[in-house]
Order: C-alpha cells, then structure tokens, then sequence
C-alpha cells in the first residue's frame, strides 16, 4: 500500500529529504505523495523513513492505493531500474 499524508501535516518539511524514491512533494496546502511512486520504501529500507521522522504521525497507509509487498517491491525496481 502506498502511503498518504493527512491534513494533520503541519509542513514542517523533515518527510520530503527522507523518501528514495521523491514521491513527496509540497502540495497546495500541505505535503503529498504520490502513490505511483511510493514503495513504502521496500528496496531501500526497512520501514518508511517518512513514518520514522513525522513528527506529528500524520503519515497512514493509504487504502486507496493496496498493494502486496510483491507489488511494492516490484514498483521498487521498476522506479529504481534494476528490473529483472
């Protein structure tokens, strides 16, 4: 599952540095990820690094946009371009 951000961001701009793959980007009022871009981070760490330094936990995963972990990790080399 892709991940979002919650009106409860308050722009405090730590999220947008930590994504590998730059699907956060600032919005029109607040932070944004885009969905097609977001692997939870699977291929570059062990959890989401967003989650990790959000620090008012407004970063839930995102039940428009479910993936397995074989989705995500398939997403991660499709991005990053080691597909096998």
């Amino acid at each position: 599952m892709a991940l979002m951000i919650t009106d409860e961001c308050i722009n405090c701009d730590v999220c947008e540095p930590e994504c590998p793959n730059n699907a956060i980007s600032q919005g029109e009022e607040i932070y944004e990820i885009d969905p097609n871009l977001c692997t939870q981070c699977v291929g570059h760490y062990d959890e989401p690094q967003c989650q990790q330094v959000c620090p008012v936990d407004c970063i839930p995963l995102d039940p428009n946009h479910e993936e397995t972990a074989e989705q995500l990790q398939q997403k991660y080399e499709q991005i990053s371009g080691k597909a096998a």
